[in-house]
């Protein structure tokens, strides 16, 4: 190489340095993120939460855009297809990710390695709840009645693999009843039909029926949690109810379209966990049922595999597939 070439390849390095140093910092522009499932579902309800005060934190605001049906499958292909610029993330359910994959194989996009995982944010807890003036007062009610008369009780999901339909898939099988899957087009509408009477029951998350719940219009027979909840004291565990270990919640997890830079993931992230440390902030989540987590990119990939390998054998297991 000449003088002269070595020259003009020092000059276009050093211009290349002062245009990428004079690259404004991410963000430069809302954020969108796309959550695959109803508004007023669990991980709608915890995202409009979190990311108020994310956007504080990162300066500029977070557009939610609900995008439900087809069990997630319709969301979850605009953040797989998105660019990977930080401009659209997910807010999704462990359903996404680690459920629906088995039942949709040809979802267009696959759940291990079209995602970058940016945290599990929380897992919301679970309960089993009937309408107000249902007859079924515990959970051995309800197993007792199941069993007199197989087929007759009917239960709300959000969908064919939903975590409402897996929930009581596993409660059923563990149980030894048999009942009647009614799908709906989301986890909200599910809830909303049990409040109504339309079926006799639902596993759901608490951050989808708190409202109901405490507006009387649902009755919570028990949580699937291993112990107590703080906010319910007087609600059993399934576990204490007679179904000794049973336990099933589900995720509000963040992630990004695949090849998303890494600098851009760790801002998300750190901005997600200035926001699950802020007191208020986090006491809102927790009021929704959610036990803040907040894991590391890292962690959350690894829990995504697990999952995804542990509900691959339920479904398989309990033959669930598309309706």
């Amino acid at each position: 190489m000449t003088f002269l070439q070595r020259l003009l390849a020092a000059v276009w390095i050093c211009t290349a340095a002062v245009a990428a140093s004079a690259q404004p910092a991410y963000p430069t522009k809302p954020i969108r993120m796309v959550i695959p499932l109803a508004a007023g579902s669990a991980v709608d309800n915890g995202a409009r939460v979190l990311t108020q005060k994310m956007g504080v934190e990162l300066g500029q605001p977070f557009v939610l855009e609900n995008i439900p049906g087809s069990s997630g499958l319709i969301g979850a292909d605009r953040v797989a297809h998105a660019a990977p610029d930080g401009y659209t993330i997910g807010g999704f359910n462990d359903s996404v990710l680690t459920m629906i994959p088995h039942i949709y194989p040809k979802a267009g996009w696959d759940a291990l390695t079209d995602f970058a995982p940016i945290s599990l944010v929380g897992t919301i807890e679970w309960g089993l709840v009937v309408p107000p003036d249902s007859p079924l007062r515990t959970v051995e009610d309800f197993i007792k009645a199941a069993k007199a008369s197989p087929g007759k009780l009917n239960y709300g999901s959000g969908g064919s693999g939903s975590p409402q339909h897996i929930a009581m898939a596993m409660f059923a099988s563990r149980a030894g009843i048999n009942v009647t899957h009614v799908p709906y087009k989301g986890a909200t509408p599910a809830a909303v039909a049990v409040a109504g009477g339309e079926v006799d029951a639902a596993f759901q998350g608490l951050g989808t029926v708190t409202s109901l719940i405490q507006g009387g219009k649902l009755r919570l027979l028990a949580v699937s949690t291993p112990k107590r909840l703080p906010q319910y004291p007087n609600v059993p565990t399934v576990a204490e109810s007679g179904l000794p270990d049973f336990y099933f919640n589900s995720w509000f997890a963040m992630v990004a379209p695949k090849g998303t830079p890494n600098e851009i993931i760790d801002r998300l992230h750190a901005a997600m966990r200035s926001a699950l440390d802020d007191p208020d902030t986090n006491a809102k989540l927790v009021g929704l049922g959610i036990t803040v987590r907040g894991t590391s990119p890292e962690d959350f990939g690894r829990a995504i595999g697990e999952q995804y390998a542990l509900y691959r054998k339920v479904i398989q297991a309990n033959n669930i597939k598309a309706d």
